[in-house]
């Protein structure tokens, strides 16, 4: 049998690459594997296949189709990736020498920087914007553009950065966004008031962070919608998100990248603003008169 997808692919990758050319047995079998992944792959074929609602040659057939040669085959390839999930900039610096090597290696890497930027970062946010399932960024846009929800944006460490990013254009572009609060009381008063007119944007990479988690289950048990920004590997939020984006992290330092995180975040703007058209002008316009009015730079 053909194999569906490339060699260098994550198995999330390879299922969401394959499913559209899989027979309707198959596609369950994926969807199976990405509402609980990875920890629907790591158990045995016939449990897999319960889940999947299918047989176990189903199972293996689909496996060959994403260019596996077996269920061990399979199963290497999640557990391998179970140990880049956990990376940290620590662990990737180590692995990698850099606290170790000579004084000449890192003369060489401090040499070949630019030219490492200029050929890993574009290639990573062309990847990430050709790899984008478009049912899925359409589904995220329509959600984002609905004057009805009231959208709620949370990130991690780092990833806040993207969710404020996000936050403070839909501000101007339609309102009703706001970061999740800081303040204990503000964050129960709004978790509170979860229902289905809400909509929760998370920024979830790997190291994955728990209560990021347990805010989307909260989101997710309430009827609201969850639009999940992640890694390539996938947040465990994947299995209650409505909407799944992923994006790539390659780096020129042991530090995942967010720059194509952040192109998909000018992308949904974009898709905010052609979608709301003439709605967005003048919330826009609106927004600049206060702004003028109150003296708000």
């Amino acid at each position: 049998m053909e194999p569906l997808v490339e060699d260098d692919m994550t198995v999330a990758e390879r299922v969401r690459e394959g499913l559209g050319r899989c027979s309707p047995a198959e596609r369950r079998v994926g969807r199976a594997l990405l509402a609980e992944y990875p920890a629907a792959g790591l158990d045995t074929v016939a449990s897999l296949a319960e889940r999947a609602g299918t047989s176990g040659p189903t199972v293996l057939r689909f496996l060959a189709r994403l260019g596996f040669s077996g269920f061990p085959d399979f199963q290497e390839a999640l557990r391998s990736e179970l140990t880049e999930r956990t990376a940290s900039p620590l662990t990737i610096l180590q692995a990698d020498g850099g606290d170790a090597s000579s004084p000449a290696k890192r003369r060489q890497r401090r040499a070949d920087l630019l030219g490492n930027a200029q050929e890993v970062i574009p290639a990573s946010v062309a990847h990430t914007l050709e790899q984008l399932p478009p049912n899925e960024l359409s589904a995220a846009v329509e959600l984002l553009a609905d004057p009805q929800v009231r959208i709620v944006a949370e990130g991690g460490r780092f990833t806040r950065l993207l969710a404020e990013y996000l936050v403070r254009h839909l501000m101007q572009v339609r309102g009703q966004a706001r970061l999740l609060p800081d303040i204990p009381v503000a964050r129960a008063d709004l978790l509170l008031d979860v229902g289905r007119r809400d909509v929760l944007v998370i920024f979830d990479f790997r190291r994955y962070e728990p209560p990021s988690k347990k805010l989307a289950d909260r989101y997710a048990e309430r009827g609201a919608k969850v639009i999940l920004v992640t890694d390539r590997w996938l947040s465990p939020i994947s299995s209650v998100a409505d909407v799944v984006l992923p994006v790539g992290v390659d780096a020129i330092s042991a530090y995942d990248s967010l720059v194509p995180a952040l192109a998909l975040v000018e992308v949904l703007i974009a898709g905010v603003l052609e979608v709301r058209g003439d709605g967005a002008r003048k919330r826009m316009a609106d927004f600049e008169q206060v702004s003028l009015d109150h003296g708000i730079v």
